[in-house]
């Protein structure tokens, strides 16, 4: 593990999640009062299990993995989304959770209306809101339609307004699911400068990803999931090169 730095930002220890296959999803009322088994029953999997490792407020870490190996359910566990089965995460301060961008916003709204009710609810004063207003709207180009229900957006203007909303946040931690996969190469090379000034203000990212650039570009440490159980962390070079040998 490459030397660590500054305080604690997530810590991880024993982590485990279990679905269960089916209708029923998750878990019933009854399955979270009577606590959880370490035996797998019949019609559940494992999503992790046993998954450790400590994050130093400004790393930069690279999470990788084939699809269904668990990478985006350890995101939504550290961004309070989803609760563990086993063991625990604690985060040490907010997070600003750029994953499923276009979610919490409200169709029949105007682009106006959504940029306040979205930057509230993660948080964000009135008085905050209304200093980073034309901000946030100029980042994500849409100065003609603010007042423009947001159900009437193209999807790329969708995601162009929610990044800019999110990473206008002054939370501490950077969550980011393959949002920089979208868009096109001028939105994608703001969002990197944009992702460049947050690292540089000391930020802590936490960053999935399919995408071997970026990862070599942003992160210094990387994180190898497999089968739901981490199999290497190490440098970013070093798990990119075992994660590549492990899938050539």
């Amino acid at each position: 593990m490459p030397a660590e730095h500054g305080q604690a930002a997530i810590d991880v220890e024993g982590l485990g999640v279990r679905f269960r296959l089916g209708r029923r999803g998750r878990r019933s009322f009854k399955d979270l009062f009577a606590g959880s088994s370490r035996r797998t029953r019949p019609g559940e999997f494992w999503a992790l299990r046993e998954v450790s490792f400590r994050v130093r407020q400004g790393e930069a870490i690279g999470v990788v993995g084939r699809n269904g190996q668990g990478k985006s359910t350890l995101l939504k566990l550290v961004a309070g989304v989803l609760l563990p089965d086993e063991g625990h995460v604690r985060v040490h301060g907010g997070v600003a959770p750029l994953i499923e961008l276009t979610g919490g916003f409200v169709g029949d709204l105007t682009v106006r209306e959504n940029v306040k009710l979205t930057a509230g609810l993660h948080g964000m004063s009135r008085t905050a809101v209304a200093e980073r207003y034309d901000g946030i709207i100029d980042f994500a180009e849409l100065q003609k339609f603010q007042d423009t229900p947001y159900k009437h957006l193209s999807n790329g203007m969708k995601v162009r307004l929610a990044f800019s909303v999110v990473s206008q946040l002054d939370e501490p931690i950077l969550l980011v699911d393959e949002v920089l996969a979208v868009g096109d190469k001028a939105f994608r090379d703001k969002c990197y400068r944009r992702i460049d000034e947050l690292l540089a203000d000391n930020r802590t990212l936490f960053f999935v990803s399919h995408n071997e650039g970026d990862l070599r570009r942003f992160c210094t440490r990387g994180l190898y999931l497999d089968k739901g159980g981490l199999v290497l962390d190490a440098g970013i070079g070093e798990v990119l090169d075992r994660y590549n040998a492990d899938n050539a």
